[in-house]
């Protein structure tokens, strides 16, 4: 593949996590949330219940950082904590699906649309060859991450 290409392919990558970025704090901003508090309320919501400890590691943010946010979002009642039934020592968090999908949902439907749209308008192959490269993408992202955060401990 040519340098260009590549470059060009990474200018792009880096454009769309920017954008990305700002749409989510501003759907946060309009929930009055804060763009972290959103983003690992939809992480609770997709991959929760977890334990604080959980969502430190998957997130890299502190421990205490991680208590400041669940208090915030536990104030504003979108998540709990619940002891967990199988061992009573651990406390999990776990997100009111109705009152943040209830936040969340015109913003979503609205983004889901749009983004349905423009899937609509590439063939099967060329989805599934988006859906491979994004794929990879994040394991990539992922693996560096994790190398990032193992060397900062």
């Amino acid at each position: 593949m040519q340098a260009s290409t590549t470059e060009s392919l990474s200018d792009l990558g880096r454009e769309i996590s920017d954008v990305t970025i700002r749409m989510h704090e501003a759907i946060a901003r309009r929930a009055g949330l804060t763009g972290v508090d959103h983003k690992y309320l939809s992480l609770i919501l997709r991959q929760g219940p977890l334990t604080a400890g959980e969502l430190s590691h998957r997130t890299g943010l502190t421990t205490g950082a991680v208590t400041a946010m669940i208090d915030r979002l536990e104030h504003r009642k979108l998540v709990s904590r619940v002891l967990d039934k199988t061992d009573r020592r651990k406390v999990l968090i776990v997100a009111n699906k109705t009152k943040a999908n209830k936040l969340f949902e015109p913003s979503g439907h609205r983004l889901k649309s749009e983004v349905e749209k423009l899937i609509s308008t590439y063939s099967k192959k060329e989805v599934q060859l988006i859906a491979g490269y994004l794929r990879a993408s994040i394991g990539i992202i992922q693996t560096f991450t994790s190398e990032l955060n193992k060397e900062s401990e």
